[in-house]
């Protein structure tokens, strides 16, 4: 999660929220090693920057439209696309490996047998992004390696349901330089 925000910039972490309802979402997850809803309010209210590999650029599959949603919250989202060039307006990069400008997730919508290799990229960038792996991916060898670095991993969620599950309260990114 981004510690290097400036003082004006850090979210207001105390609006009120259900914690049922999220602990209801993250307990669709098969992962028990999951961060508790604490760490997830945290790391969805200060998550900015989204690196998405497997974006898509169908409209109609949720790896379009969660990051679609994302963006429309404010969040800037850099999409990793091998087969496009241009997705929600920005510029698609061929991997993660390619993606210069530091992030605060990983978000990733690719098969649980290529999720291991995407979790190795993204544990050893130096900002050290949180690692979520959506809905029915996991790779639990990367994942305990990426943990044992110290590295925040979510397995096998929706970020999209946890947003939901915060009741659609959670702040706009602020502002933040351009540089994807």
């Amino acid at each position: 999660m981004p510690d290097n925000l400036p003082e004006n910039q850090v979210p207001d972490l105390d609006e009120p929220w259900d914690r049922g309802e999220l602990e209801a979402v993250l307990a669709t997850s098969s992962d028990p090693h999951n961060p508790d809803p604490d760490t997830i309010y945290r790391i969805v209210r200060e998550t900015l920057r989204f690196a998405v590999v497997g974006m898509s650029r169908d409209l109609s599959k949720p790896a379009r439209r969660i990051p679609s949603y994302l963006a429309a919250k404010g969040g800037e989202v850099i999409p990793i696309n091998p087969n496009a060039e241009r997705i929600l307006g920005q510029v698609a990069r061929d991997s993660l490996d390619a993606v210069a400008v530091p992030v605060d997730m990983v978000l990733v919508f690719r098969p649980s047998e290529e999720a291991g290799e995407v979790i190795r990229s993204a544990m050893v960038r130096p900002e050290g992004p949180v690692i979520w792996l959506q809905d029915g991916i996991r790779a639990d060898e990367a994942a305990a390696e990426a943990r044992a670095l110290g590295r925040t991993v979510v397995q096998d969620l929706c970020i999209y349901e946890v947003h939901r599950a915060f009741g659609d309260t959670l702040r706009r990114a602020q502002e933040r330089s351009p540089g994807i």
